[in-house]
């Protein structure tokens, strides 16, 4: 099943200057994996050491942070699309 991955300029390094993507994946995790697999060194930029996604990152399905959905083990259908963004913080 093919999603839409829109990657933030911060990754352009890793997918070769790609700001969008397509993979594969059942849920966000296959997602990473097939991240990882085409892009080496997504995995380490995105996923902490337990294998979460870093605190200063964000990643939405269809426009819902999966964190309010089930992480990395929310389900991914044809035709969704995801979106990589580091967290913006700041101000007075």
């Amino acid at each position: 099943m093919a999603v839409s991955v829109l990657i933030a300029p911060s990754f352009h390094k890793l997918t070769g200057g790609r700001g969008r993507v397509e993979v594969e994946g059942k849920d966000m995790a296959e997602l990473i994996e097939a991240l990882e697999s085409r892009f080496p060194g997504m995995r380490a930029s995105l996923l902490n050491e337990r294998g979460q996604v870093f605190r200063h990152l964000n990643i939405y399905l269809n426009e819902t942070d999966i964190e309010a959905l089930d992480g990395l083990a929310t389900s991914l259908r044809p035709g969704d699309q995801v979106a990589i963004v580091p967290a913006i913080a700041g101000g007075s």
